[in-house]
């Protein structure tokens, strides 16, 4: 008879250890290269002590990439890409996600987690480095650009521009402002599944293993920060940043005055870049370049992976 009151099973998690499935899923030939986890020390602004922002460093020689997560994500996002693209590395946890500290002040704005990913980046890479950034990531690497443009050389926006708003995101937020606990890996599993229906569930088990932890009485709960969020912010961008009356998001006019190559890579399954915004997004920067990725949702980098490192890898061989 089964007992409920049993506690859950523990879970072995190996953070170095699950390269060898993204090699297998997507038929990469690949050798794992040297990965290692490494901090940089952000200052809080007060008296308390320094946060830790911590990344994960692909290979030994000096970056020539960073990547910059999505919100309620963590560096892992990438590891397919990284892969793929077989060049050394930088992937940032966002301050408030994965190994990175927490903010005391709640403040998970573009430009705000811009200037703590500056202090990692200009420590860690060799400047100016190529810097890529899906959805929040994004915005967040848009605003390093604007406000640290000699740490950026080109940029790539992956399914996001200042266009983004509540009715575009609605799916995302409804999976991301769910439950933050959970009884069991089976239970995180099974809602994760629900609302990614573009990617396999080995897939998603891997993401689930990095951007969650367990805790001592067996239940599940995500890593990311929503205890010091008011009513207006969340893990997703768009909550910081629309303007108050309703009117153009301000951080159009952030883009308009970027400088270095800009790229947008876009997924064609994703609501939350339309042709409407690619169409501004032109207006505001007549050079940048545009892909569209098929197939793709959102989370490009989980969902075509392969398409976006041959796209990146072009990217970096043209600059």
């Amino acid at each position: 008879m089964h007992d409920d009151t049993a506690p859950a099973e523990r879970v072995d998690y190996d953070e170095f250890g699950l390269f060898h499935e993204n090699i297998a899923e997507f038929g990469l030939d690949v050798e794992v290269p040297v990965v290692e986890r490494v901090e940089s020390a952000v200052p809080s602004g007060d008296d308390s002590p320094p946060r830790l922002v911590s990344a994960l460093r692909w290979g030994t020689a000096p970056p020539e990439v960073v990547f910059v997560h999505g919100g309620a994500q963590n560096a892992h996002t990438w590891d397919t890409v990284a892969l793929a693209l077989g060049r050394p590395a930088f992937a940032v946890d966002l301050p408030g996600h994965g190994h990175s500290g927490w903010r005391a002040d709640g403040a998970y704005t573009p430009a705000d987690l811009a200037d703590d990913v500056a202090v990692a980046v200009g420590e860690h890479a060799r400047t100016p480095v190529h810097v890529v950034g899906m959805s929040l990531g994004g915005l967040t690497a848009m605003m390093l650009a604007r406000r640290h443009p000699r740490l950026v050389d080109t940029l790539t926006m992956v399914d996001i521009t200042p266009g983004v708003n509540r009715d575009k995101t609605k799916a995302i937020l409804d999976f991301v402002d769910g439950p933050q606990a959970f009884p069991s890996f089976d239970d995180l599993l099974q809602r994760t599944v629900e609302f990614n229906p573009t990617r396999s569930e080995s897939s998603l088990r891997r993401g689930i293993l990095h951007n969650a932890r367990q805790l001592p009485d067996g239940s599940w709960q995500w890593r990311y920060d929503r205890t010091n969020r008011s009513d207006r912010s969340s893990a997703m961008p768009e909550r910081d940043v629309l303007a108050e009356d309703g009117g153009p998001n301000p951080l159009w006019d952030d883009f308009a005055a970027l400088t270095c190559p800009l790229m947008i890579v876009r997924g064609s399954l994703s609501p939350v870049v339309d042709d409407a915004d690619v169409a501004e997004a032109t207006r505001r920067q007549p050079a940048l370049e545009y892909h569209l990725v098929d197939g793709a949702g959102h989370s490009v980098q989980g969902d075509r992976p392969v398409e976006l490192a041959a796209l990146i890898d072009d990217r970096l061989r043209r600059h």
